[in-house]
């Protein structure tokens, strides 16, 4: 590829490239880049918004170049401040280790393994030394550092700012010092953690990273970004069911968006597609989707699947499994919100509540609509519990 053929691609799916400039001139220098990812690894699930900028670097990786994935083992403790309005909890070590697990095993769905170096930043974070943290801290002004949005209203606002949210963009913008990356990827809430490494790379006598920021993908419930503390996020090891009938629930305003974020599919074609019929353009979305992820047939599959259960109103007689967790059944009664919980089909307790409230919970197509309804475990056993619209699980107990 060309020059300009590689920043045609690299440009696809991001909001800012600071600075487009400088990509070139480092791109025609034909060196193998190093292009870093920060992970702060406070969840345990790859989500298609965090896979945004993963889909980015692996087209990085594609066009010869390392991805340098730092997962954020030290800063998760801190928490990153970003478009937050309050300080955020800080996560013990064991919580990080246990997320840091599952991550590592779903980011490799997408990325390259043979074109990837893992570094945890607690690996150099961690051995330093007080002086070390002074003369880092040295590098920036409480100027600068107030120039973030985020911590601007909450001092207008009188809202606490802790110390160590300070010290967050500068152990970010450290992590690039150490790897010496060349490009930075990160999401538009990033932009000015990704400007600190920037700079701090200058003060460290290296060349400034290229910033390439991407658009921050909207929620199922079409109103906010992807989260999973908000429930309205779609996972990369979800089953291809659940992928396919998320992805059809969303408001057809996010088709275009989508389309460019979250698959390769020609934007001129995607672009056709929706103004034929934005239908039939979002079952073509949610096949790309499943098929990225779990491969072509089960993108066919999953469309067959939805047809029949949704557009036919067949029932259902296929689900994936899942166990009945050993600590529900202890009572003898097993708590229907707890169980759609702790199975990952709502995001808590009460939001199981709010949705067997709304009639939108199910066993064998019979609603469970008290909140608080105990059933016994007999009665689960082989049952499909259907939660939502579109999230169906064959409950097993266990042997």
């Amino acid at each position: 590829m060309t020059v300009d053929e590689q920043l045609a691609l690299l440009r696809r799916g991001t909001s800012e490239i600071i600075s487009e400039a400088d990509l070139k001139r480092k791109l025609e220098s034909g060196k193998p880049l190093r292009v870093k990812l920060g992970v702060d690894p406070t969840v345990a699930h790859v989500t298609l918004g965090w896979a945004v900028v993963l889909r980015k670097l692996r087209d990085f990786q594609r066009l010869g170049h390392t991805a340098v994935l730092i997962i954020g083992d030290f800063t998760a403790q801190i928490g990153d401040p970003s478009g937050k309005s309050k300080t955020r909890p800080q996560l013990t070590r064991e919580e990080v280790q246990a997320n840091v697990a599952e991550v590592s095993k779903q980011v490799y769905k997408i990325l390259d393994p043979e074109k990837t170096e893992i570094t945890f930043n607690a690996d150099w974070l961690g051995p330093m030394g007080f002086a070390e943290v002074i003369k880092l801290a040295s590098k920036y002004t409480v100027a600068r550092i107030m120039e973030r949005d985020d911590f601007t209203n909450r001092w207008n606002e009188h809202r606490p700012i802790s110390m160590h949210e300070i010290l967050y963009p500068l152990c970010q913008g450290y992590d690039s010092v150490m790897v010496r990356s060349d490009v930075e990827l990160g999401g538009n809430d990033q932009k000015f953690n990704n400007l600190v490494g920037r700079d701090l790379q200058a003060d460290y006598g290296q060349e400034g990273q290229v910033v390439m920021l991407c658009p921050l993908l909207i929620g199922t419930d079409g109103k906010e970004k992807m989260s999973q503390s908000l429930g309205n996020y779609i996972s990369v090891v979800d089953t291809p069911n659940d992928i396919y009938g998320k992805t059809m629930s969303i408001p057809d305003e996010l088709l275009t968006n989508w389309f460019e974020l979250c698959t390769d599919l020609p934007m001129d074609e995607a672009r056709e597609l929706i103004a034929a019929n934005p239908y039939d353009a979002k079952k073509r979305l949610a096949r790309e989707i499943v098929a990225l992820y779990h491969g072509v047939s089960a993108g066919d599959e999953a469309e067959r699947f939805f047809k029949e259960t949704f557009s036919q109103r067949q029932a259902v007689t296929e689900a994936e499994d899942a166990v009945v967790p050993h600590e529900l059944l202890a009572d003898g009664l097993v708590p229907v919100a707890n169980l759609i919980s702790a199975l990952g089909l709502a995001k808590s307790n009460g939001a199981a509540r709010d949705l067997m409230k709304a009639g939108a919970v199910s066993l064998n197509d019979e609603k469970v609509s008290d909140p608080f309804a105990k059933l016994p475990p007999a009665e689960l056993d082989g049952k499909i519990l259907r939660v939502g619209k579109h999230q169906f699980r064959r409950l097993i107990l266990p042997r």
